[in-house]
């Protein structure tokens, strides 16, 4: 026997939508005889509650009959049989795709069927979600590359369902017209189906482990350069100059922690003694953040294969793994740069190619990463060319340095996607 779950709106108010009458039935008793006409009917109810959106079941909205476009429990009292022929239509409909957009609190879903028509859009509160999901059969779900997106794909891909993550850029053509939950969903709906669209693959817990870690070490890199600046700030206000370098502020602010402050006064002295403590501090936190990324390059495979490419760390090693996985889900080597915007804009029309500036699309982590790995690489490339690939030293010899940083950079993105799809270390190419 098909089992079915159908869930009725109580809109704040049981009795919303129409007026009380002596012989009207209570709302437990209403109930009651819906779950006892659906049992006559041979349909096994799961359970009834309260939702935002009608009577469902299967994702199937009965009828709305409210001004605002709601459907009330006064409607399930007085004509049962919506209910039941709801249930009843529910078993030649099969939702075969859903937009989700997902959020804080309210959920927005959009479904359709196989012939295309729209089987629901509604809200769905957090606790709903996963509920709701459960009562359908597997299908093809959509969902924006956003944040807690990779978690909700994990979950709704443990109960069957096949979950897409789109890059939001590319949901956005699809939206038709104004801004709201319910157009997002259709959307989402929409693009998940076209055959030419471009997914992020779905990163596993451990993925985002490595990724929190790095956030936090960027963040904190941050606060560091910016108690540094107002440290140099409040110092020149009294003369004193701090040479260039995070080296010389941090010798700084050694000398001051261990007594030997400069002649100030006592209330400008108590201020640059704090910055000076917090610049320790978040110096320290910064160390422990590296270790950390050492220590999880030295157990990951995949990060000591990319450390085999010259000018690649562990912290840009770990923080491709930790974002891009495998790689496969990118067809070759320049559709990985392009992704991280170091390939050149295209503006070409009329047979005339017009090349741009780099796109600086994608993660901006990883392409500064990289830029600041390949700039450290100059002075070894020109020292000794014969340790690098040809191709390294040509660059150098035609175009400035920083735009050969930036070229070389495009160049080692495309080598790291075949090192990780190959699962082979990187040979250099001898003259």
């Amino acid at each position: 026997m098909a089992r079915y779950s159908f869930l009725i709106e109580y809109d704040g108010s049981p009795y919303k939508g129409w007026q009380r009458q002596n012989d009207m039935p209570s709302v437990q008793g209403a109930l009651e005889t819906a779950l006892a006409r659906l049992g006559e009917s041979g349909i096994l109810v799961q359970g009834a509650g309260r939702t935002d959106a009608g009577v469902h079941a299967l994702g199937q909205v009965a009828p709305a009959d409210g001004v605002d476009g709601s459907c009330t429990i006064g409607v399930v009292m007085r004509h049962i049989a919506v209910v039941t022929n709801c249930l009843r239509g529910a078993t030649q409909m099969h939702v075969t795709t859903i937009g989700l957009d997902l959020a804080k609190n309210v959920f927005q879903i959009h479904g359709i069927c196989e012939d295309g028509e729209v089987a629901f859009n509604r809200a769905l509160r957090r606790a709903q979600v996963l509920t709701f999901f459960e009562s359908l059969e597997p299908c093809l779900v959509g969902i924006e590359a956003c944040g807690t997106s990779h978690h909700w794909a994990r979950e709704i891909s443990k109960l069957g369902h096949k979950v897409k993550l789109i890059p939001p850029v590319y949901v956005k053509p699809y939206v038709k017209r104004g801004k709201s939950d319910a157009v997002d969903a259709a959307a989402i709906c929409e693009a998940v189906t076209r055959p030419t669209m471009r997914f992020v693959e779905v990163k596993t817990p451990e993925q985002q482990a490595i990724l929190a870690v790095h956030r936090t070490r960027d963040l904190i890199i941050r606060q560091r350069t910016q108690t540094i600046n107002m440290l140099r700030a409040q110092l020149a206000e009294f003369g004193i100059v701090l040479a260039k370098g995070i080296y010389h502020a941090l010798q700084f602010a050694k000398q001051c922690l261990n007594g030997e402050q400069p002649d100030l006064p006592e209330v400008a002295g108590d201020v640059i003694f704090e910055l000076c403590d917090q610049l320790r501090f978040l110096h320290s936190k910064i160390l422990r953040c590296t270790r950390q990324m050492n220590k999880i390059a030295r157990c990951e495979k995949r990060v000591a294969l990319l450390r085999t490419i010259p000018g690649v760390g562990p912290i840009t090693a770990s923080a491709i793994v930790a974002t891009v996985g495998s790689g496969k889900q990118f067809n070759n080597g320049r559709e990985f740069a392009a992704w991280l915007g170091l390939t050149p804009l295209n503006r070409s029309s009329g047979g005339k190619e017009r090349l741009g500036h780099i796109s600086k699309m994608g993660d901006q982590y990883i392409r500064r990463l990289l830029v600041l790995g390949m700039t450290s690489r100059i002075r070894s490339i020109r020292t000794e060319p014969e340790k690098f690939d040809p191709w390294f030293a040509d660059i150098l010899e035609r175009k400035p340095s920083r735009v050969a940083a930036v070229a070389m950079a495009n160049k080692t993105a495309r080598i790291m996607w075949a090192v990780l799809t190959r699962n082979e270390p990187y040979k250099v190419r001898s003259i």
